[in-house]
């Protein structure tokens, strides 16, 4: 059974910076895809940030140039670093990962961001 556990939440303030790991309980090279998403309340969930095994990047238009998703096979995570926070970043972020193709397989539990004005 595989299991996504993300950290790093939290709250930030508007223009400040939060980083999310996503420790999966085995080797992330397995997966072709990991990512995040994100929801926030009233909203549907929605792609952040995702990276295929190959190394293709795909990030919500609303965060590019601000969140960087990057990964580190040997300890088995996923990273998000978040710079220049809005508050609309609010809203709990899951990590997500694929064994094929590029639809989400497993979800974390998620972890709650906050960002205050």
């Amino acid at each position: 059974q595989v299991q996504l556990v993300e950290s790093g939440g939290g709250l930030a303030q508007a223009g400040g910076s939060l980083r999310l790991s996503c420790a999966a309980s085995g080797s992330i090279f397995s997966f072709n895809v990991m990512g995040w998403y994100r929801q926030a309340p009233g909203n549907q969930r929605e792609l952040v940030a995702r990276m295929s095994r190959g190394g293709i990047l795909n990030y919500a238009d609303a965060v590019k140039g601000r969140f960087t998703i990057s990964r580190d096979n040997a300890k088995n995570t996923v990273y998000l670093q978040m710079n220049s926070l809005k508050p609309e970043d609010t809203a709990v972020y899951y990590c997500t990962a694929a064994r094929v193709g590029w639809s989400s397989d497993y979800w974390g539990q998620g972890t709650q961001v906050t960002v205050s004005s």
